[in-house]
């Protein structure tokens, strides 16, 4: 098979992937991680304990 573009090889492209910088006032990464963890550790807290409905 002939081709006339050039083989590329595998790898890498060149081009480098950062994150965006934050919005001020957003919260930051960590932040957000510890969020989540206290939101899962609710929900298990609200399914052991139901309240009474009466």
């Amino acid at each position: 098979m002939d081709s006339t573009l050039p083989r590329r090889a595998p790898g890498a492209s060149g081009r480098k992937h950062t994150t965006p910088a934050p919005q001020p006032g957003a919260p930051s990464r960590a932040l957000r991680i510890r969020a989540a963890g206290g939101w899962e550790k609710f929900m298990r807290r609200a399914d052991m304990n139901p309240k009474d409905e009466t």
